[in-house]
């Protein structure tokens, strides 16, 4: 991979010849674990500007209708978290002439409370091919990380990393964007929320809005670099006279409100035993080779027929935006006996195709490696791009889950990547949910998948087993024999990880926010070194322990298995407000949980050695003030909220399997606790707020 320095710049051919499509990612990570970024992008003319405020891609507005840009989203990495964009440069409109990759922070932060920030980009087949480093973004609250632009037929790639202290809203309107003034038309934003309200599947597209443009958010250049154009007018057409406005819809730096959708109908059924006829029925299902064929075969089906959809699972391997058609039980010549994979994935977009070979595992059934490592030869022979697994089994970076051989003499290179049960389903429930689709349709389609993905004779449950090792780790922390270095305490703490990012997936799937791992780790830590330190702390202290970021909540979720008193613990840790009096932080508190769990625990942090006071909330409520240290002069920090039950003694997801009581926790937790506490204060509330300094912390 290919360091690059600030101001440098290279052509992608010279990198790969699989540049047709690239994955950029910004990445970043946090020392307390709850720093974060947004990305944008922005396609820019010959002028360096945008054509019009659809160029301009970022969180309301993720993705192209050619294709050519897609926001795909956070996944964790080994420090921190890292947003992929995915590119395809052959369907970029020949007017853009630039491509920029920037972005921003929130709520008065800066990059500088970030370590690791970075940009790295790969070709189609997942190659990594040029890394660079930002390593001056101090107070800016914004960061043009690179850009891609035209050179001949080809496209370039420089290292920019220009600092904007004005944030999002000061770096767009600098390139010509013309921002909504959210804080303005907040009338016209809740009458719209409650027209998305009585829509079943939200409209896709960007927000109306009617106010003026904010006109003072100008872009500030840190001294010794060279300013950006100035910032034009507003845009009106030419047919539009002088002094008359009229409502157009323009970006918002406010994040787009999203609805559930509507109630269900009372049904017209008799009786419970009337069972609702689908689409993708599982009664039939007898085996797990009918399992396999089933559910891959729904599967591709509504992929082909739902784009948002099957854009979201396969741009992240490089694929193509463009005319899908998928296909199973394709029979493929290789040596003496031809194979079978279960499915084919094939995209025309102009002229080319793009194709990868599907294997599907269902229940627990793990993946053969002679039978991928044979796909990933017959797709190499036949120039396709790529080989997909999709089981219930969750993969974690830097460690396979087949390892198979790639002949780096091969001039064609195929990648090789995975997809869990559990991600596919997370996918469907944002869209139907939360985020809309095209048509109605489509969520019905959606709706069906999704009922048959998650019926228990389907066999696509996601991660459900804690594996062989679970059993014997469990009986040597009890009887103390359990000892550092054994391989055993590594597969649990892998697969404790790969049950947290379920965890995540599931939890953000219901409430239709970001929801990730928090992995604190140096920079530069090997995955692999970080686990095997994790399963010498399990073999020492008998506990697994996670913690979990979740969009608009004051602080991170933490979820502990103590395997020595088979109890688990979820809490959170909820800062101390910046003014007022401890009494009456106390009294709010206790005021705002009152619909909480009596048995939550609420214990005061206080500055210096030694726990704060502490107690049940029952005990607490009529005496707020219990939770006050003795001596006054005692600094509080903060309060930390824990809720105990019993975790399951099976090594499954049955009714009493580990898996389940993890899953139960986490949701209480959430649904009892942390939606009563205060979200961070000024979030995204406007373009002109945007980059505000926070307002005061609430204690609850």
């Amino acid at each position: 991979m290919q360091e690059m320095v600030k101001g440098a710049n290279v052509t992608l051919a010279d990198l790969s010849d699989d540049v047709g499509s690239v994955i950029v990612s910004l990445g970043w990570a946090s020392p307390t674990g709850e720093g974060d970024a947004d990305v944008s992008v922005l396609l820019l003319d010959l002028n360096g500007k945008v054509r019009s405020d659809g160029d301009f891609y970022f969180y309301n507005h993720p993705v192209a209708a050619d294709g050519s840009v897609q926001l795909l989203g956070k996944t964790p990495t080994a420090d921190g978290s890292e947003d992929r964009i995915s590119f395809d440069l052959t369907a970029v409109p020949g007017e853009v002439e630039r491509i920029v990759v920037a972005a921003s922070r929130y709520e008065g932060s800066s990059f500088g409370e970030l370590e690791n920030v970075r940009i790295t980009l790969a070709d189609a087949a997942g190659e990594g091919l040029l890394r660079f480093a930002v390593d001056d973004a101090d107070s800016v609250a914004a960061v043009i990380f690179g850009e891609l632009y035209r050179r001949g037929d080809g496209w370039k790639f420089r290292a920019v990393g220009q600092g904007y202290a004005s944030g999002l809203a000061g770096l767009a309107t600098d390139f010509g964007v013309d921002i909504e003034d959210d804080a303005a038309t907040q009338a016209d934003a809740e009458t719209e929320a409650e027209s998305e309200a009585e829509t079943a599947v939200p409209a896709d597209g960007g927000t109306q809005a009617g106010a003026e443009r904010q006109t003072d958010a100008v872009a500030s250049v840190p001294a010794g670099q060279a300013p950006m154009n100035a910032v034009p007018a507003p845009r009106r057409p030419d047919s539009q006279p002088e002094g008359v406005r009229k409502r157009t819809a323009r970006p918002r730096t406010a994040k787009k409100k999203v609805t559930l959708p509507a109630t269900v109908k009372n049904t017209l059924a008799e009786n419970d035993s009337w069972k609702t006829a689908r689409l993708f029925p599982v009664s039939a299902l007898k085996s797990d080779r009918d399992r396999e064929m089933r559910a891959t075969s729904v599967l591709l089906s509504v992929m082909a027929q739902v784009p948002e959809f099957s854009r979201r699972l396969t741009a992240a391997f490089g694929a193509p935006a463009g005319r899908m058609e998928t296909f199973t039980e394709v029979s493929l010549p290789h040596g003496d006996s031809p194979r079978r994979p279960d499915g084919v994935i094939r995209v025309e977009r102009a002229g080319k195709l793009w194709t990868a070979l599907v294997e599907t595992k269902t229940n627990g059934n793990a993946l053969k490696a002679e039978q991928v490592q044979a796909y990933m030869d017959i797709a190499a022979r036949r120039g396709y791009e790529a080989v997909i697994t999709l089981t219930n089994d969750v993969a974690l970076e830097g460690s396979p889950l087949v390892d198979v051989k790639i002949d780096r003499r091969r001039k064609h290179k195929v990648a090789l990547w995975h997809l869990s049960w559990a991600e596919v389903a997370h996918q469907a429930q944002m869209l139907i949910r939360h985020e809309g689709v095209g048509n109605a349709a489509h969520a019905w389609l959606l709706q069906e998948l999704l009922h048959y993905l998650q019926h228990e004779n389907s066999g696509c449950h996601g991660f459900q087993n804690m594996g062989p090792s679970w059993v014997p780790v469990r009986n040597g922390i009890d009887d103390e024999t359990l000892c550092q270095g054994d391989a055993r305490a590594l597969e649990v703490v892998e697969n404790w990880e790969r049950l947290i990012r379920q965890v995540c997936l599931r939890l953000g799937g219901e409430l239709g926010q970001k929801v990730l791992p928090v992995q604190r780790a140096k920079r530069g830590t090997d995955p692999r070194e970080r686990r095997e330190r994790l399963a010498d702390q399990l073999c020492l202290e008998g506990r697994l322990q996670a913690e979990l970021r979740i969009d608009g909540t004051p602080g991170v979720l933490i979820v502990g298995a103590d395997l020595r008193t088979g109890k688990l613990r979820t809490a959170i840790d909820v800062p101390a407000p910046e003014q007022g009096y401890p009494l009456s932080w106390a009294k709010r508190l206790v005021r705002r949980l009152a619909e909480a769990p009596a048995d939550l625990h609420v214990e005061t942090l206080v500055d210096g050695a030694g726990p704060g006071p502490r107690g049940t909330l029952e005990r607490l409520r009529p005496e707020p003030a219990d939770l006050l240290p003795k001596d006054s002069a005692t600094r509080i920090t903060g309060f930390r909220l824990s809720l105990f039950k019993g975790m399951g003694s099976g090594r499954g997801n049955a009714e009493t399997g580990f898996i389940r009581s993890v899953d139960d926790a986490v949701h209480r937790f959430y649904t009892t606790v942390v939606v009563h506490l205060d979200k961070p204060a000024g979030r995204r509330k406007s373009a002109a707020q945007h980059d505000a300094p926070p307002a005061t912390a609430a204690a609850g």
